[in-house]
């Protein structure tokens, strides 16, 4: 009996589930980068691929991926919750490395943005690789760089950085600052003032600004991805033995978890899960899934301090054995299903002793196995687990094991419910990937002009190899070369040099106005409320009667844009709308205007140009909000607000929706438009409740309230 004691001690901890330290722990505690927008032509390369592939949204970057933006397009990397990288036109990034305290990155050529309302720990850097000079953040701010022959660095809102020149010592970068590298084996920095806010730079702004101030925060750990678009594609619930839940919209019929989507190999995680949903990466990296009422739920568990990312949260299957004491081989077919509340994860991937132990690494809820929780009275054979989810219709996903990785599973999957002739996998999965697994079986993609791709670049980290489980092309170059690693210059007492003032100045910035008093404020940018609206009589216009937009806030920095905004006198007249049928939002009054709106006549104008909303580069990224405050019942007086429920976070503006995937104002609008018993039928209770407040006439007047 002596030589099973250890075999019987570990079979114990497992059983008995004497908490975290008895289970085996991941050691890289980092949640990648997310590819969480694109607009365009953007395209996509990791090394060992064969070539470059259409990029995808939702993938988790590794090191050494690289990413080509196109003409006329955009994308977005999500660091964690609330740090942004975006990047535009002929723009080649590169991730070189990620850590837990460290994110080094690699621009060749063209424009990127790091909009960085938080780092995601104290003591964070993000290093930026570029072909004359390498720059270090270390603080929160908004970061522009353009590298074209030479290179621009913009520090705004408070942002600080350092800059270290090709053949030259550290500098310091102070905010509101623009610093000009030039030259190449001897580059030299100056420093001028920042300049104005462009299109581009509103654009980082005003989407930011929508992004971080997202509802569904409050469910999830901070620092999980994706909290915004989990406002505009689905309902939370409160549902009995699971807290707070979250239930998709409009997904097909027969939808299951993981079943849209595909498998790619990442050089550390391996087989990672990317989803087609526009809201497809929280509840496919962190959580877990539950059915209930024949709808699929997604459960975030107790929130902890901080998440933990897993490529994705299921249980794989393969063909059972022929005999007892003969191995598993994958035959023809290879599954998975999504794990239950509580059931814990056999890794896949990670270092020897990790591999295919229970885990339940960012799971902050109770321990369940066989739909028993385990705590120091409960024995449960976790070895041997029944999968919660995989007694519901159609819940195992399957696919033949020659086509895994290779395309979207939508092409080829099946879906099954308990398959007999399948028994869970504990460990590996027996599936060798290939460089189509690389990149998900995506078609090709425009590849880099070769001189931005070949550009070498200054680094202050030496760039890690990457490896990949097959052998590849000698002749292809490794990850890393082409690098010029400089060190930081130590600074004395604490102190750092900084750039001198350049030389090639052109006009003196303005003064930027006045910041607006409070009462101006709220006016301008005043909450809607919902009311039950008296009944409306259909009013047909007189088609002398001119309907006004609402205006602009602000001048765009375009000559098109500016000659399309109203002029100071169209915007005296009071805008009209038609009433909706149901429930409109209404911005309340100022005790300075009418509760009640008459038609003005004036003589049409000839040659108005038309009102469209502007693009990323130039115009006032909040029309459609402002528009939606402006709403006003047509030709009949205004009743008191009550205000009833919460107004939905703002949405993204139609340009902004990334081709071929549907837009979140396009879904809200839908969503609106369904009656409100689907609402009702979800399992559970509404968890978005606001405050009841008091009636609009005992709310005090505008100027008063705080």
């Amino acid at each position: 009996m002596l030589p099973f004691i250890p075999k019987l001690l570990t079979a114990a901890a497992l059983v008995l589930g004497l908490g975290q330290s008895a289970f085996a722990a991941d050691d890289n505690d980092v949640n990648p980068l997310r590819l969480s927008y694109i607009n365009g032509q953007v395209s996509f390369w990791r090394y060992g691929a064969e070539d470059w592939a259409q990029a995808h949204i939702n993938t988790p970057l590794a090191r050494g991926d690289a990413l080509y933006v196109g003409r006329d397009s955009e994308l977005e990397l999500q660091a964690e919750s609330r740090a942004f990288i975006r990047a535009d036109d002929d723009t080649q990034l590169s991730l070189v490395e990620q850590t837990p305290d460290y994110l080094q990155v690699k621009v060749t050529g063209g424009r990127v943005s790091f909009d960085l309302r938080s780092l995601p720990s104290n003591g964070y850097v993000v290093e930026v690789d570029t072909p004359n000079s390498v720059f270090t953040i270390d603080r929160p701010g908004y970061y522009r760089i353009d590298v074209n022959d030479d290179v621009h660095f913009v520090t705004r809102r408070g942002g600080h950085a350092t800059v270290i020149p090709a053949g030259g010592q550290s500098m310091s970068v102070q905010p509101s600052e623009e610093i000009v590298v030039q030259g190449n084996e001897t580059a030299r920095a100056e420093a001028y003032v920042a300049p104005e806010l462009d299109g581009w730079d509103r654009w980082n702004y005003d989407r930011t600004n929508d992004l971080v101030d997202a509802m569904s925060e409050r469910y999830l750990p901070p620092g999980v991805a994706g909290a915004s678009e989990l406002d505009h594609y689905g309902s939370w619930r409160v549902v009995e033995d699971y807290g707070p839940v979250w239930v998709p919209d409009d997904v097909p019929s027969g939808w299951v978890p993981y079943s849209t989507g595909r498998w790619i190999w990442d050089p550390y995680y391996q087989w990672t899960w990317i989803d087609d949903s526009p809201w497809g990466w929280a509840p496919f990296h962190y959580g877990r899934w539950i059915c209930r009422n024949n709808y699929w739920m997604w459960a975030p568990g107790t929130v902890r301090a901080r998440p933990v990312y897993a490529p994705a949260l299921v249980a794989f299957y393969g063909p059972a054995p022929v005999r007892s004491g003969v191995s598993m081989t994958i035959g023809g077919t290879l599954g998975w299903v999504a794990l239950s509340w509580g059931e814990p994860v056999r890794p896949w991937w990670g270092r020897p002793g990790f591999v295919g132990h229970p885990w339940w690494g960012g799971w902050n809820g109770p321990r369940v196995a066989n739909n028993t929780v385990i705590n120091q009275t409960n024995i449960v054979n976790i070895n041997q687990i029944n999968y919660a989810n995989s007694r519901f219709a159609n819940a195992v996903v399957t696919a033949p094991a020659d086509r895994f990785g290779k395309a979207d599973v939508k092409s080829f999957a099946m879906k099954k419910t308990a398959p007999r002739d399948m028994k869970p996998l504990q460990g590996a999965i027996p599936v060798q990937p290939s460089p189509t697994a690389l990149v998900a079986g995506a078609p090709k993609a425009a590849k880099p002009p070769e001189q931005i791709m070949a550009r070498p670049v200054i680094a202050v980290r030496k760039p890690p190899e990457v490896r990949v489980p097959w052998q590849i092309d000698q002749n292809r170059p490794a990850m890393g070369l082409g690098a010029r690693i400089v060190t930081p210059s130590p600074s004395s007492n604490g102190d750092m040099r900084r750039p001198q003032f350049g030389t090639q100045t052109g006009p003196e910035r303005e003064r930027a106005p006045l910041p607006p008093k409070y009462e101006r404020s709220q006016r301008n940018a005043a909450p809607m409320a919902i009311q039950q609206p008296a009944p409306i009589q259909q009013i047909t216009p007189p088609t002398d009667v001119r309907v006004v937009p609402a205006p602009h806030r602000r001048e765009s920095d375009r000559d098109e844009i500016r000659n399309s905004t109203l002029r100071p006198q169209e915007q005296t007249m009071p805008t009209i709308r038609s009433a909706p049928p149901q429930m409109q939002p209404v911005v309340p009054e100022s005790t300075e205007r009418s509760s009640s709106m008459t038609l003005q006549r004036q003589p049409q104008p000839q040659n108005v140009p038309e009102q469209r909303i502007p693009d990323r580069r130039g115009g006032d990224q909040d029309q459609r909000s402002q528009d939606q405050r402006e709403l006003r019942s047509f030709g009949t007086a205004v009743p008191p607000v009550e205000r009833r429920e919460a107004v939905p976070a703002p949405q993204p503006l139609e340009h902004q929706a990334p081709r071929g995937i549907e837009a979140p104002g396009e879904h809200s609008r839908e969503r609106s438009e369904r009656p409100e018993r689907s609402r009702q039928e979800l399992p559970g209770k509404p968890a978005n409740q606001i405050f009841r407040r008091a009636p609009q006439d005992s709310v005090p007047a505008q100027g008063n309230q705080r």
